[in-house]
């Protein structure tokens, strides 16, 4: 009989951490969605003050590049990488920055609330890439919400003006090259590297493409008031810093699937800040293409569960 009431006892206490456990992944992956939806409010307010993107993205990559190396030397977790990991993190990095880029420069000719929607296609492209480039079979479902998605993107750019095609190939460019940066990921021995390795090596491997396009820094530019230098250390803490690590802590509690369909957050966060803070204006047909795209790209990665 003791035996038995011990033994409910140790189940309960584990079903107890595993609810704790399961309930702290999914505070951290709607934390890491929201604080993701933070870049058009801190990058726009740097904008208007004449900043370049390279200027604005680099000041991203290297505060929170050097916030990552604080909280590992806090840690005291291991920098320690292979020498074979080399080549695919500088792949990623560059891949990492051109995403930023993209996506920043959508930002400068479309509304950010709606550049972060069709951001949110990039799912779908992994789930293209994996299907040509490593035989992955797609199902008529996936299909079907793909071009739901397109249908979606579409109805977007037919919305009186407020998403230019160049906006719109913009952030399908950011799109697929954090996409591809996700099978680079998944495909490779980067795999193995902790989520913060993995996440300041390529942010290190990143800086270089913001350096060249800067001449070397000699066309950084310094913000220009103690707000701008707000924003500056926001955009490295909050869509960087916070976001990265928090996402890493959902997908070990609550998996990659649960982490990915709570990151449609994150348009929905970039939406709402654009229309409260940057009076953005959203028509009917924004909203029904926004929802469609949402729908669909949630239920091709809950079609993706058990893959």
């Amino acid at each position: 009989m003791p035996r038995s009431i011990n033994g409910q006892d140790s189940n309960c206490t584990n079903h107890l951490m595993s609810s704790t456990n399961k309930s702290l992944g999914y505070l951290c992956a709607i934390i890491a969605a929201i604080t993701y939806g933070f870049n058009p409010l801190f990058g726009l307010p740097l904008y208007a003050r004449g900043m370049s993107t390279p200027s604005v993205l680099f000041y991203r990559f290297f505060f929170a590049s050097l916030m990552l190396i604080g909280v590992k030397l806090y840690k005291k977790s291991s920098f320690r990488m292979e020498a074979r990991q080399l080549p695919p993190l500088l792949a990623g990095g560059i891949l990492l920055a051109l995403s930023a880029t993209f996506l920043f420069l959508s930002f400068r000719v479309m509304d950010a609330g709606i550049a972060a929607t069709i951001l949110f296609v990039y799912p779908i492209m992994v789930a293209l890439i994996m299907a040509i480039g490593f035989h992955e079979r797609i199902s008529f479902f996936t299909w079907g919400c793909m071009i739901v998605a397109l249908a979606g993107i579409a109805l977007l750019n037919a919305s009186d003006g407020k998403v230019s095609l160049l906006g719109l190939v913009y952030v399908l460019l950011s799109a697929l090259t954090y996409a591809i940066y996700m099978v680079l990921v998944k495909e490779s021995n980067l795999k193995r590297l902790p989520s913060d390795t993995l996440t300041l090596y390529a942010m290190l491997a990143g800086l270089p493409v913001f350096i060249i396009q800067l001449k070397g820094c000699t066309l950084l530019q310094m913000p220009s008031d103690g707000v701008a230098w707000l924003c500056v250390f926001g955009l490295a803490l909050f869509p960087a810093l916070f976001s990265f690590l928090l996402m890493a802590v959902a997908i070990k509690r609550i998996g990659a699937t649960s982490t990915a369909i709570i990151g449609a957050l994150e348009p929905c966060t970039a939406l709402v800040i654009g229309i409260c803070v940057f009076n953005e204006h959203l028509t009917l047909r924004s909203i029904i293409g926004i929802v469609m795209i949402l729908v669909a790209v949630s239920l091709v990665v809950l079609s993706r569960k058990k893959s």
